[in-house]
């Protein structure tokens, strides 16, 4: 993922987590806040309690990968926050995908549904 699609700062994912609207799976929470730019920035959020950094980095690159290919069609001006949660572990790739676009469609971000 390009680098001025990711949220990087602490300061704007806690922006987002504070500020924003939520909608939840049983693998993923998505949190989303209008930002002021012309594009759309994505961060990623897994914590420690789901594994060591290799099942960690796993994870996040999934979700990374299932993100990535719906950027195309995502809604411009949001910052989003992808939480993962523990029933991901088990989750294959699919359904992570399937998850992450459910719920990008929820929240209205896509421009085609």
């Amino acid at each position: 993922m390009k680098r001025r699609y990711r949220l990087r700062r602490n300061h704007d994912f806690q922006r987002v987590r504070r500020s924003g609207k939520f909608y939840a799976s049983p693998l993923i929470v998505l949190a989303f806040l209008q930002n002021n730019q012309e594009h759309s920035r994505v961060g990623f959020v897994v914590n420690r309690r789901l594994g060591n950094a290799v099942q960690r980095n796993k994870i996040k690159r999934r979700m990374k990968e299932a993100t990535r290919l719906q950027l195309p069609i995502l809604k411009s001006g949001f910052d989003l926050v992808f939480i993962s949660r523990k029933p991901i572990r088990r989750a294959d790739y699919r359904m992570i995908e399937r998850t992450i676009t459910k719920l990008l469609k929820k929240a209205n971000l896509l421009t085609q549904a």
